[in-house]
């Protein structure tokens, strides 16, 4: 129905829930979520990505405010979070995927630590993944990554509380253009600013990753656009002085870059001054050099194989990415508001000061 609505009154914390098509898991979320803020002071915020299923009926028997998307061709992974933070009065706020499930405790731990480390902005947990059969979630689970380990790191995938004063003098909370890679552009403009993230040695959150099998789950996120994310990202810090902590963070992004290197070289081998025959065997010998070395390095065809289709699929994300407009980061998202807390739930800053 509006844009902004009336101001939430401020609280504590506000953890943001983001959805879209979420009803097997949103009532273990929402549940998990008010158990925890119950500890600590708060609200909880659903933030609605126009779901086609039961997912708002279901989380309208709680007592959390709900907000939807007024336009469903605005749905990205980065808006989830932003629409979100329109409707938050928290003095802290915390960002949650509608698959997951908050760890009790964690936030009074998180919250004593940004007390006690006001250079820090925010700070997450250990993200616990459920799902181990899926073959992404295995070939992740098999790659060491420092942003997972405790202590400081460079960015706080899976979720983290985060101070609204540093979420302010970055500008917003999450790109609304962004179809993934969100969490790591907010962790970008906050260590451009000078502040810090830190993970704690802790459980946060559970996580039961996709079902779907992993070529189909491809095909997915190119549709939905999420393979898009890393052009976008780089593109949205082009000319900024965040964009060498982006060149530093997205390893990745050296790789697809490789891989768009190759295609160009492919292309390019007919047109060589070769011999019919040398043309062939080269042609041969360069297509297949990537995967003789995934075979080499993985020890099995399947595995292979998946790591350059996932490699092209997101190479060809990448060019996608950087070609698509963006809307001013800052402007207001469209949204209505389908329920508020009732007055006696509303949360008053001053208790939990």
């Amino acid at each position: 129905m509006n844009t902004h609505g009336a101001r939430p009154a401020r609280c504590r914390v506000t953890v943001i829930i983001k959805a879209l098509n979420e009803e097997d898991n949103i009532c273990a979320a929402i549940e998990s979520c008010l158990q925890a803020v119950a500890e600590v002071g708060g609200e909880v915020v659903l933030a609605d990505s126009l779901s086609t299923d039961r997912t708002v009926e279901l989380a309208s028997r709680y007592p959390i405010r709900i907000v939807q998307l007024a336009n469903a061709d605005e749905r990205c992974c980065g808006v989830g979070p932003q629409l979100g933070y329109q409707h938050s009065g928290g003095e802290y706020v915390y960002i949650l995927d509608g698959d997951m499930r908050m760890v009790r405790g964690f936030l009074r731990q998180a919250l004593m630590f940004l007390a006690q480390h006001p250079e820090v902005a925010g700070v997450g947990g250990r993200v616990v993944e459920l799902n181990t059969q899926s073959l992404e979630y295995r070939e992740r689970g098999l790659r060491a990554h420092a942003h997972l380990a405790p202590g400081e790191v460079d960015r706080l995938d899976g979720g983290g509380l985060y101070r609204r004063l540093a979420i302010e003098e970055s500008g917003y909370f999450s790109d609304r253009n962004l179809h993934s890679y969100e969490e790591f552009d907010l962790a970008v403009r906050l260590r451009a600013l000078g502040w810090k993230l830190s993970r704690l040695p802790v459980n946060a959150v559970t996580h039961y990753g996709h079902e779907a099998p992993p070529y189909r789950l491809l095909m997915r996120r190119w549709r939905s656009r999420y393979a898009c994310g890393l052009g976008e990202l780089v593109r949205s810090a082009a000319g900024e002085r965040r964009m060498r902590l982006v060149l530093r963070g997205a390893r990745e992004l050296r790789l697809y870059c490789a891989v768009l290197a190759w295609w160009a070289a492919l292309l390019a081998l007919p047109f060589l001054p070769l011999v019919p025959g040398a043309r062939v065997m080269a042609f041969a010998a360069l297509a297949a050099a990537p995967l003789a070395l995934m075979l080499w390095r993985k020890r099995s065809l399947r595995r292979a194989t998946y790591s350059i289709v996932s490699w092209c699929f997101n190479a060809a994300g990448l060019v996608r990415g950087v070609l698509r407009r963006r809307r001013p980061a800052v402007e207001p998202i469209a949204s209505r508001v389908i329920q508020e807390l009732p007055p006696a739930l509303e949360p008053r800053h001053s208790h939990y000061a």
